[in-house]
């Protein structure tokens, strides 16, 4: 595969400072470009001594001028609590970040990873949704500065292909979770851990009974790297996720019985637009890329909890000082 210079934007948040460290683990240099309105120094702290490793502090909605070889373009805020916090920048940093990273990929020549979303789907009609699905979305709601902003971003990666030849790969990423998950992003599995860890009510929107399928970090790292290696004909869009659904009520009792947790199930409201149900189908994934999950929920949701726990002990200790 031979050394090469590759360029992560949102390379500090959750996903990206997992994909930094996996590229610095297969010998790459790596330049990690965020603004860290999500993504967090602490993620990347551990790699600063690395002599291939660069961060560089950056809002790609402005161009971005360097040599590079392959772009992994993760920069977007992924959870409703900070997408929504400012919806016009949501969308600048989906459609004219796209842009200006396909830019960068034309001039240099290099391969370029969209990380896409399940949420182009909507609340689907059609289930497990498949790629060729176009999704059920509502594009006046509160989350559509996402749900479209990504929809437009993948419209200009297969555009910058056709119309200028840019070697692009689509991945479209279902519901993932692990270590350094924001402790304040209001993702169903931080929230029901870090609930149950401090022994507070853990809160269900609805009854519970709609579903999700939780993808391990490190696995969904595999098919994203396995998506760059792929032919240039491989552009996607390929879903990433795990194909096992848990309703949410499932998942907040097993949260309670792996952390011994006295916690308490309350129900609030359902929030607008929220999906229903959400479950990839990965035949195209296990085709093309020979990916699938392998790490079951009980082992990621172990290591996610000894995570949060690391993180609590350590905030009481700061507090305590």
């Amino acid at each position: 595969m031979g050394r090469k210079r590759v360029l992560v934007t949102g390379g500090a948040g959750f996903l990206g400072s997992h994909l930094c460290e996996q590229l610095l683990e297969a010998g790459q240099d790596v330049l990690c470009v965020d603004n860290y309105f999500t993504g967090r120094r602490e993620n990347i702290a551990h790699l600063l001594a690395n002599p291939r490793f660069e961060v560089m502090r950056h809002d790609i909605t402005f161009p971005l001028h360097v040599e590079v070889d392959e772009i992994y373009n993760l920069a977007c805020p992924a959870s409703p609590v900070h997408y929504q916090y400012d919806p016009v920048q949501t969308t600048k940093v989906s459609v004219i970040g796209a842009i200006n990273m396909l830019g960068l990929a034309k001039r240099t020549g290099a391969r370029i990873l969209q990380a896409s979303t399940s949420e182009i789907y909507g609340d689907p009609e059609v289930h497990p949704q498949t790629e060729e699905y176009c999704g059920n979305v509502n594009p006046l709601g509160p989350r559509a500065c996402y749900d479209e902003g990504k929809r437009c971003a993948e419209t200009l990666f297969f555009d910058y292909a056709r119309k200028h030849r840019v070697r692009i790969r689509v991945i479209r990423i279902f519901n993932t979770y692990g270590p350094r998950l924001h402790d304040s992003d209001g993702r169903v599995v931080s929230n029901f851990i870090l609930q149950a860890l401090r022994g507070e009510d853990i809160t269900l929107y609805g009854d519970g009974s709609q579903t999700r399928a939780f993808c391990y970090v490190d696995d969904l790292i595999r098919g994203m790297t396995a998506m760059m290696r792929a032919d240039d004909d491989v552009t996607g869009p390929i879903n990433l996720g795990n194909p096992h659904e848990i309703s949410m009520l499932t998942l907040a009792q097993h949260v309670i019985a792996l952390t011994g947790s006295r916690s308490r199930i309350v129900n609030r409201p359902l929030p607008q637009n929220d999906p229903t149900q959400r479950c990839p189908d990965i035949t195209r994934a296990r085709q093309v890329l020979d990916w699938a999950p392998r790490v079951p929920l009980e082992e990621g949701l172990r290591r996610t909890i000894a995570y949060f726990t690391e993180r609590l002990t350590e905030q009481r200790a700061e507090a305590a000082a």
